[in-house]
């Protein structure tokens, strides 16, 4: 009787430190990203992002915190974009490009100062939903429907409350029509998330 009593008290000591290391919450905010390439202008745009995360505590300074997002990146074509594809170029195309990923960041968190002041770092993994095809005639895909970037970047804790600074640095070459011009991105996230179990 005092083996099951003491393999019990076990058991649920372990579980409450699991959840105490386990957090789901939602997330939102802006990014504010530039493509950089001849083809479009140097300049950041916005955009915003939104989804949930997940915080996996593996002891008293490391976790792992995967994320699942909706991001959005804006970014505008500078006139470059017909001297370089001039053979493919539509007359009519739109300046402004609008590119939509479903972003998958998994984060390592260092507890830098208690639970208040965490460190973030990581590989973040894209796959584009839809982009905007009229910057071609024939409609062919200009995007790769993948995106790599490598984010770091600071979380302050404040209860449930999580507010986060990121950079993020493309890593791929995200121009799908040939290797004239290379496309990456980068830029910044701030969020504001909340945890919720």
């Amino acid at each position: 009787m005092k083996t099951k009593l003491s393999l019990l008290s076990a058991a649920l000591l372990f579980s409450q430190v699991m959840l105490a290391q386990f957090h789901l919450g939602v997330k939102g905010g802006a990014n504010i990203i530039k493509v950089d390439g001849q083809s479009f202008k140097d300049q950041f745009s916005y955009g915003y992002h939104l989804g949930g995360f997940m915080e996996i505590g593996l002891g008293p300074k490391l976790g792992i915190q995967p994320e699942v997002l909706f991001n959005q990146y804006s970014t505008t074509v500078d006139s470059n974009f017909n001297h370089i594809y001039h053979d493919i170029f539509n007359p009519s195309y739109q300046r402004g490009v609008k590119l939509s990923y479903l972003s998958i960041p998994i984060l390592l968190n260092y507890k830098l100062i208690g639970n208040f002041v965490t460190l973030q770092a990581g590989p973040q993994f894209g796959v584009l939903m839809n982009q905007n095809r009229s910057l071609l005639q024939n409609g062919a895909d200009a995007f790769s429907h993948g995106d790599l970037s490598l984010l770091g970047g600071v979380q302050l804790k404040l209860a449930a409350l999580r507010i986060t600074g990121r950079y993020a640095i493309g890593l791929k070459n995200i121009n799908d029509i040939d290797n004239q011009d290379r496309w990456k991105s980068q830029g910044f996230q701030l969020s504001v998330g909340l945890s919720i179990l």
